[in-house]
């Protein structure tokens, strides 16, 4: 919020102008009160370009096509006028963040979580194309996230669906990566085209990714009209609702009802704008809005003092403020040192995919790490934590530290905490650990500055969902912590043993707690209640890797891997795969990418699809001569994997898409697909790790830390 300027209004029809919200292009935006308290984004067209009869025209066209939409998914006009020459349109204040500054903080939602928004919006679409309008500019800056559900805003490019095409002069451009192909290429524009925005807002939504990438907007725009969508981040379930909608021809796309249906959100899945980090989010701005709205020794009709509205947001709290132009505002305590004021989630800042043709490196060579921190681990260390721009280790000193994932030193240290206790991450904002006397400890993950405490009695910190911390209690039971107050919601006794130390794991999705002990047991509780839902015993008394996506969670180890619903513990599907001798075959830890599953077993990685099971034949000679019972990791391009013996081991890397036609347009003759790394780099065979995020692959070898590149 700033301070009027000399020339600002001070008032605007019934609104009374108490500060400047922000300036764009073609206008500022104020906030306003009316005589009865109520307040309005009011956005007003720039003195210079009031004389323009073509801004002026477009300018007040936007509140009618938003005021001729009867819906509750759209962001209500409140009035329109002309002051003094000046255009202006007043909008109802929206509290809550936009989809892009949402993802961004609080990471892509679940699947639950992206079927209630793509239900929401596909309703709102039908009801825009029902006045005949077609919105033209979805995208995530374009939704915000109310405590009522999203509503979308914006229709300043909105035409009617017999109206003009973008090329027309003095239109603005279609946003690259979520207009629809024929809106890039000039075409005439109809209500299809807004369900091609909707599957590309809702790949992001979904994985944080876009779906169309490139180094400029022309790039950008080639991919839309020639390319295929990037969904390997997105579930393999939704893949298969969200791909229709981005179909190159219109007349392929369904319709937003079809859409609403298809997606079919199940009960209670709008729990998203209700509870969690987000609901908290949107809550405290409605506070914030209220608070500054109503403060003390103001009096109706005559609303806040100007001066008080500023002196009160240069002080207090945070207040979020969506108005009409699709433009958000943001303003933060300057005193946000509460245990519970907890900041955004910074950027993952990437790297650059190496490419042969731009003599990144040498066809036949493996390039160099990108840094390699030696001594940097402890003797029993977690596996290394990527989030977003650091990596969460157990220090060699004792405690844990976070180093740089750019250049690998060292960001922050927390040395209370015991790393063996294991650590997770809270929406990529916090770090969740335990200290030697079983509290719960939390830290910005990107500063570590201590956040709230929580006396856990924690042994064993297992993993988090967007409402708590589950962890394994120092007599054995299981724990849920809550995040926003950091209270104990509930805590159990499950009939699986789960140890007193730090030797289970844990997985959560769509409100279950999946947990894989050291007796070879996987149980799964209800986040809610700590209810057993099931339990699964006949893993040969090893404990079993586990992955969840979706609904599905899938058990490798001893003897079998298997495919099983995560609410119920059915089994899906279970590969049929044995020695010719007889016996027993053991299956390495499982990664996901995309549709798929990958898991080693007999001397190779396999590839399964995640919806049935059925296996791709895929890389069965990669570089290993060895059961590869390692991790496995997809990033970039690169499929990597670890050979090991005795004395050293391998990391190999190949294309994923190698050996296969899968759909994705890649040539298994290029030299892309039979570009091949093997970085020697294992000097422990018995005690490593792998891990890979933001174009990076993350090797922890005896104390030993890594950073390969990625091409």
């Amino acid at each position: 919020m700033k301070p009027l300027d000399t020339g600002d209004p001070i008032r605007l029809g019934p609104y009374r102008i108490l500060g400047v919200l922000g300036e764009g292009g073609m206008g500022k935006v104020y906030v306003g009160q009316d005589r009865d308290g109520r307040t309005a984004a009011v956005k007003v067209l720039h003195r210079h370009l009031a004389d323009d009869p073509q801004l002026g025209q477009r300018f007040v066209r936007e509140a009618r096509m938003a005021q001729a939409v009867g819906s509750s998914g759209v962001a209500r006009v409140l009035d329109t006028q002309t002051e003094g020459g000046r255009p202006w349109i007043a909008t109802e204040f929206l509290s809550g963040p936009n989809l892009e500054e949402a993802i961004g903080t609080h990471g892509p939602l679940d699947e639950n979580g992206v079927r209630a928004l793509a239900a929401a919006l596909a309703h709102a679409l039908r009801d825009i194309h029902a006045a005949g309008l077609v919105h033209r500019d979805l995208k995530p800056a374009n939704v915000v996230l109310t405590s009522a559900g999203p509503r979308v805003i914006d229709f300043g490019i909105a035409r009617p669906e017999h109206g003009l095409t973008l090329t027309t002069t003095g239109q603005v451009p279609v946003t690259p990566g979520y207009g629809a192909p024929e809106q890039a290429l000039g075409q005439r524009v109809g209500p299809a085209a807004d369900v091609f925005s909707l599957g590309a807002l809702l790949v992001y939504a979904a994985s944080g990714q876009r779906a169309y990438g490139g180094s400029h907007a022309a790039a950008v725009q080639y991919e839309v009209v020639h390319g295929t969508p990037r969904m390997d981040r997105v579930p393999a379930a939704l893949q298969q609702l969200i791909g229709p909608c981005l179909a190159k021809d219109p007349a392929h796309r369904p319709t937003p009802d079809a859409v609403a249906q298809a997606f079919a959100p199940p009960r209670g899945a709008d729990r998203v704008w209700r509870s969690g980090p987000l609901a908290e989010d949107v809550r405290r701005r409605e506070r914030s809005l209220h608070e500054l709205t109503t403060l003390p020794g103001t009096s109706a009709p005559g609303g806040v003092p100007r001066r008080r509205v500023l002196t009160a947001l240069a002080v207090g709290g945070p207040v979020a403020l969506a108005g009409a132009g699709g433009a958000g505002w943001w303003f933060w305590r300057k005193n946000d040192s509460g245990p519970f004021d907890i900041p955004p989630a910074v950027r993952t800042p990437k790297a650059r995919l190496l490419s042969a043709d731009k003599g990144d490196y040498v066809l036949g060579q493996t390039p160099d790490p990108l840094w390699s921190r030696p001594s940097a681990l402890g003797a029993r260390t977690p596996a290394p934590l990527p989030v977003r721009d650091v990596l969460i280790v157990g220090d060699s000193k004792g405690g844990i530290t976070a180093h740089g994932v750019v250049d690998g030193k060292p960001r922050w240290s927390a040395p209370e905490a015991v790393a063996e206790r294991r650590f997770v991450s809270l929406s990529d904002r916090l770090i969740a650990a335990a200290d030697g006397h079983g509290r719960l400890l939390t830290f910005v993950a990107s500063t570590g500055e201590p956040r709230w405490t929580a006396p856990a009695e924690a042994s064993c910190v297992l993993a988090a969902d967007a409402e708590a911390v589950y962890v394994v209690t120092d007599d054995g039971r299981l724990r849920s912590v809550g995040r926003s107050d950091a209270g104990i919601r509930w805590t159990v006794k499950p009939d699986a043993g789960l140890g007193t130390k730090a030797t289970a794991r844990g997985v959560v999705s769509q409100g279950v707690l999946a947990v894989a002990t050291d007796a070879g047991d996987v149980l799964a509780v209800d986040t809610r209640t700590g209810r057993t839902l099931w339990t699964l015993r006949d893993q040969d008394g090893v404990r079993p890797g586990i992955a969840a996506s979706g609904g599905t969670l899938f058990v490798s180890g001893s003897p079998y891997f298997t495919a099983r619903g995560i609410a119920h513990g059915k089994q899906l599907w279970r590969p049929d795969l044995r020695r010719r001798d007889g016996t027993k075959v053991s299956w390495g830890p499982s990664v996901i990418h995309g549709p798929y599953v990958f898991v080693a077993a007999l001397g190779a990685p396999l590839r399964f699809d995640i919806r049935d099971g059925k296996q791709s034949g895929w890389l069965y000679d990669l570089l290993l001569t060895r059961d590869p019972l390692g991790p496995l990791a997809v990033q970039g391009h690169g499929f990597w994997s670890v050979e090991v013996n005795a004395e050293e081991g391998v990391v190999g890397v190949l294309n994923v898409a190698d050996g296969t036609n899968d759909g994705t347009g890649s040539d298994p003759n290029s030299t892309l697909n039979r570009t091949t790394w093997a970085f020697r780099i294992i000097k422990n065979p018995r005690n490593y790790w792998m891990t890979a995020d933001g174009n990076r692959v993350f090797v922890a070898d005896g104390d030993a830390l890594t950073a390969l590149p990625v091409f």
